[in-house]
């Protein structure tokens, strides 16, 4: 279990180091980078928010919380609660078009930062629980690495960024329709800053 959360949080921090990120597209407050290698599709979504960083930390480290503005989570209930800094969630997504509901099983890792300049981490990927089968009725999904990295701005505001790898097989309709899906992220990246203001 040490060693799951530890390489989950590593994982994350590496994705966000990588070189090569391109700029997809620009807003206000958000841009959107993508990654690309061999089949692997990373997101990266930076969003400006106008609140303190640690209070966005303890928003979108709590993952019941996630319904109320990212539309991709129908349901979202706490499974088992490892540690103070480590979570399991049992997730629900609703179907899109020709494909079925996605269920997922994740493991939340949360770390404040040690050191001034580092930022608060929220790293996600999927885990694998025997009191939580696949069932019938959904398509269990894996998330390989996934997350936030919140930098502490002004007193009062901060850069949240937002991580997905994806692989093509994961999310077909993403990898199929870039632009539409840069339409989806763009909108949840907004409910996601008004959420959090």
């Amino acid at each position: 279990q040490a060693y799951l959360s530890y390489s989950n949080v590593a994982a994350l921090t590496h994705l966000a180091a990588k070189p090569g990120w391109e700029i997809t597209r620009t807003l206000d407050d958000i841009k959107i980078w993508t990654h690309e290698e061999g089949d692997t599709l990373s997101f990266k979504v930076e969003m400006q928010v106008k609140i303190p960083s640690h209070l966005a930390f303890s928003l979108l480290s709590d993952f019941t919380l996630r319904q109320q503005w990212d539309k991709h989570f129908l349901t979202c209930e706490v499974l088992q609660a490892v540690s103070e800094e480590e979570k399991i969630y049992y997730v629900t997504s609703p179907p899109t078009r020709g494909h079925e509901s996605k269920d997922f099983v994740i493991l939340v890792s949360q770390r404040q930062p040690c050191k001034p300049r580092e930022p608060y981490t929220v790293a996600v990927r999927s885990v694998t629980l025997r009191a939580v089968p696949p069932s019938p009725q959904f398509s269990r999904s894996e998330v390989l690495c996934a997350g936030f990295q919140i930098h502490s701005g002004t007193s009062s505001s901060c850069t949240v960024c937002y991580f997905n790898q994806v692989t093509s097989g994961v999310m077909p309709y993403l990898a199929a329709n870039l632009d539409g899906s840069s339409k989806s992220i763009e909108d949840t990246a907004l409910e996601c800053i008004k959420f959090l203001e």
